[in-house]
């Protein structure tokens, strides 16, 4: 049976991570976080090449750091998990200094060429994927037999990240993070590598008013109409 591939991207804070985690889960599938493995590759950047918030970084250096690391995606059981000398990382992935970075690093084009690779190398034996991230769609599964771009309004992303955080979520807090994502989302959508964009073939899901249970009852509907009976 081939390989599938479900894509789901969108802005940050839109709940691609969680929301394809569940589809992959409906679906039988396993899930890939593009960004887990985008934050691994940051996590080596600030732990052993010196990298800082504004600095330049090697990029040879930071993957040849990144392999001798042993820094990869592992199967766990429903989907694959970012790990680092052989142990799992998704703890110090997600530290604030690491979100702080990824997305510079994450822009540079040996990093994505690196990362990509990696996530179409599962495909290639023979797993089927619902991925989620920035540009899964447009370039690294192109031919993926869905493509989703979730989004929601600002200020809904904005009150989702402070509830994950466990934050105050008042009106004050919520208008600055809304206003730290509108102004993610222009630097992703007008960086010149891999930027944010809706696939022309994309079919584009608005979970602002959708309950995360309905937001992934919808991606499963679609999947199923697209992949036929049997998933």
């Amino acid at each position: 049976m081939p390989a599938h591939v479900i894509a789901i991207d969108g802005p940050a804070a839109s709940g691609k991570s969680s929301t394809a985690d569940a589809v992959a889960r409906a679906l039988g599938f396993a899930h890939l976080d593009s960004g887990a493995l985008y934050r691994g590759v940051t996590l080596v950047a600030l732990r052993y090449c010196g990298a800082t918030t504004g600095g330049s970084i090697d990029a040879n250096a930071l993957l040849l750091e990144a392999e001798r690391r042993g820094l990869a995606l592992h199967f766990d059981g429903t989907g694959y998990a970012v790990y680092l000398n052989g142990e799992p990382a998704d703890e110090p992935i997600r530290t604030p200094e690491v979100t702080a970075l990824v997305s510079p690093v994450s822009a540079i084009p040996e990093v994505r060429e690196w990362v990509n690779e990696r996530l179409r190398g599962l495909k290639r034996a023979g797993q089927s994927v619902v991925v989620d991230g920035r540009d899964i769609g447009t370039i690294v599964f192109p031919e993926a037999e869905l493509k989703v771009f979730l989004t929601a309004s600002p200020k809904t992303r904005a009150a989702r990240r402070l509830a994950q955080r466990g934050l105050a979520r008042d009106a004050a807090v919520v208008e600055r993070e809304a206003a730290t994502l509108e102004a993610r989302d222009r630097a992703d959508s007008t960086r010149a590598v891999a930027p944010l964009r809706m696939a022309a073939d994309a079919v584009p899901l608005d979970g602002t008013d959708l309950s995360f249970e309905e937001q992934v009852a919808r991606i499963v509907e679609l999947a199923r109409g697209r992949l036929g009976p049997g998933h």
